[in-house]
């Protein structure tokens, strides 16, 4: 599959990229959230994180969580979003898994407060019943 992300893992699109090893590349996005946004990409091309290797998965967080404690102490921010939008539902542009790591600053106005769901109580065994035999399957 071919993305805007893997012509910048072949370098055949320029990116500021801060960091790189075997397994990620991360860069500076181009239409940030604040500045600093930054996205964490693994090399080995999935479309999102439900189909990306759980090992790799678990590699982004690792390295997502040095950028955040750059990120804090270099730009002074005071809070960071991990964000990994899975599905063009779930508000995913770009098909090819990615983590955004997002510099917070007070006031910034970036995001709104999630709006909860109204749900019958009724309904929580069974959606609890059936996602622990989804797992156990």
């Amino acid at each position: 599959m071919t993305t805007i992300f893997s012509k910048i893992i072949a370098r055949e699109i320029p990116a500021d990229i801060i960091y790189e090893d075997d397994i990620v590349l991360v860069f500076l996005d181009i239409k940030p959230i604040n500045l600093g946004h930054t996205l964490v990409i693994p090399k080995e091309p999935s479309i999102d994180g439900t189909e990306t290797n759980p090992d790799t998965l678990a590699h982004m967080i690792k390295i997502a969580q040095k950028i955040a404690l750059a990120q804090k102490s270099t730009l002074g921010c005071t809070g960071v979003n991990y964000i990994m939008n899975n599905g063009s539902d779930a508000g995913q542009e770009v098909f090819h898994t990615h983590l955004h790591v997002i510099p917070r600053f007070p006031n910034d106005g970036s995001f709104k407060h999630a709006v909860h769901c109204e749900f019958n109580p009724n309904e929580v065994p069974i959606v609890k019943d059936k996602l622990i035999e989804s797992l156990n399957k």
